[in-house]
């Protein structure tokens, strides 16, 4: 059964929908009066049937509300220095589909990737777009928050807001520390927050991760290997999930 977020109520037991999600409903995937579809209302989840379909929306009503836990019990931000390619594309939508509760792109002194100013918001919104499928497609309850790319100095601005703070840095993997992450995610509580910072291709610079030190991070590493800039946040939110959903 197709899942929609929706954002517009009538009234406590009716609902429109318009815009791309209603093309999609009714052009792609012929929906039609009375057919029934999940709506994800305010992080709710409820069961929607079509009562009326109009030029430009749909109306529909609530049967009943569906009891379901889909999101990780803690908050986790993937903080990405800006990757090539459409490897930030990547990362976002299966870091969706795992879990993450926020992405920030960021300027590393690697990233050979630089985003101009004139194309950043489009780019941006297309972000969004693939969040908001993933996150529907792996019946989410909440769409990931894609932040514009933020400079290195706004990131440690912004580590003040979270009460976890790692940082993947390689060079822990080849020294073979293997405990950090750990003991992180047993220390974490469910409803905290957790910011995980990974470097672009080729890494962070010993300056940044000075300067993430200082901020309260901890360097950990993800295994015994090196992973790539679009591997390290998905083997991360897999072992998060691992350990806060199947083990506890």
């Amino acid at each position: 059964m197709q899942r929609y977020f929706i954002h517009e109520m009538i009234d406590e037991k009716n609902v429109a929908v318009s815009g791309d999600d209603y093309h999609h409903m009714t052009r792609v995937m012929r929906m039609e009066t009375g057919d029934r579809f999940f709506g994800v209302v305010d992080t709710k989840t409820a069961l929607i049937e079509i009562d009326a379909i109009l030029e430009q929306s749909l109306r529909g009503r609530i049967i009943e509300w569906v009891d379901e836990a889909k999101e990780l019990p803690i908050q986790v931000s993937i903080a990405n220095g800006l990757p090539k390619g459409d490897k930030l594309e990547w990362v976002i939508q299966k870091g969706t589909e795992l879990g993450a509760h926020a992405f920030i792109p960021f300027m590393a002194t690697r990233s050979i990737v630089k985003w101009d100013a004139k194309k950043a918001a489009k780019k941006t919104e297309r972000l969004r777009k693939i969040a908001k499928e993933a996150a529907e497609q792996s019946h989410r309850t909440v769409i990931p928050r894609i932040d514009d790319p933020v400079t290195f100095n706004h990131l440690l601005q912004m580590a003040g807001d979270f009460d976890h703070k790692l940082v993947a840095y390689e060079e822990e993997a080849k020294q073979g520390e293997s405990l950090r992450l750990v003991e992180t995610l047993k220390a974490v509580k469910p409803g905290e927050k957790l910011l995980i910072v990974f470097g672009p291709e080729g890494g962070l610079d010993e300056k940044e991760i000075e300067g993430l030190i200082a901020k309260g991070f901890r360097t950990c590493s993800l295994g015994p290997r090196i992973l790539r800039t679009e591997t390290a946040p998905l083997y991360a939110l897999s072992a998060i999930s691992y350990q806060l959903e199947l083990v506890r």
